[in-house]
């Protein structure tokens, strides 16, 4: 017979600990927490069982600042203010908007920080970044692949990308980061650049995957940490599109209209109906 699982380990958590009068996360007492740690550092010591630095502390804040809004034409925010209108709760809203936070619209910073990992791993058999970064972009336009990161379609140049890499620059000064992939990052720059005949300035995708490849993230916590970010903005619009009011706005206005492309208007077959049944 299998034994039966001992109840006392059937969740296992290095988490927090909790016991009736104490809460304790990564040890620290909850009381000793609140009021003394921001929550970035909070995010921090949840996720990687310390508290961080000041410098890491203040980078990984930049970047949940930097992603929490794109405006409602983003569709995460759209969907969000649908369902508002629709009488729904601010919960389903807000889960509504981030489970569209998918690989196309959410995922960019994710597979940035795996694009950058692969050129580190390129440049780490002695091969120099910027070679390893030319080969990888190589490799990728050749299969017809997106580059993630790089170019917007709406910002010539994305304002809070030089912002996020100046953050870097100066905790590289301070000798709190490496640098190591804010370098990666600009020569990958260079390469699309050079492939594409064109430049395609980093946008806050490939900034911010700059910033938390730096800081040690996995790329599957970086789309975490997006969806932490953007659940900020979608809040706040649910809530300005639950004060403005509306019923049932749509994606478009209504005096937009669709485009159908189906079939021409059509009838059915003429039919008798007799005692033995339908005939045409």
């Amino acid at each position: 017979m299998t034994p039966s699982p001992d109840p006392g380990q059937w969740w296992r958590t290095a988490i927090i600990d909790i016991a009736p009068g104490t809460i304790r996360v990564r040890g620290y007492a909850i009381e000793d927490l609140i009021g003394a740690v921001s929550f970035p550092e909070m995010i921090w010591l949840m996720l990687r069982g310390d508290l961080p630095s000041a410098d890491q502390a203040a980078l990984l804040g930049a970047v949940l600042v930097a992603a929490v809004d794109h405006g409602p034409q983003a569709p995460s925010i759209a969907i969000a203010r649908m369902a508002m209108t629709c009488g729904v709760g601010v919960n389903n809203a807000m889960a509504s908007a981030v489970n569209a936070l998918g690989d196309v619209h959410g995922g960019a910073g994710q597979q940035c920080m795996e694009l950058y990992a692969a050129v580190d791993g390129r440049a780490g058999h002695g091969i120099a970044l910027d070679a390893a970064a030319g080969a990888e972009i190589g490799a990728r336009l050749l299969r017809r692949e997106h580059v993630p990161g790089f170019g917007h379609r709406f910002h010539p140049v994305d304002p809070r990308a030089g912002r996020l890499l100046a953050l870097v620059d100066g905790a590289v000064a301070r000798g709190a980061v490496t640098g190591r992939f804010a370098a990666i990052g600009r020569a990958v720059e260079d390469a699309l650049a050079t492939a594409r005949g064109k430049r395609l300035p980093m946008n806050i995708d490939g900034a911010t995957a700059v910033v938390l490849s730096e800081l040690g993230f996995a790329p599957e916590e970086g789309r975490g940490l997006f969806i932490l970010s953007r659940s900020v903005g979608i809040l706040a619009h649910a809530m300005e599109q639950k004060a403005q009011g509306g019923r049932i706005k749509g994606p478009m206005p209504p005096a937009v209209p669709y485009a159908y492309d189906g079939a021409a208007p059509r009838a059915l077959p003429r039919t008798t109906t007799t005692a033995g049944g339908t005939t045409p």
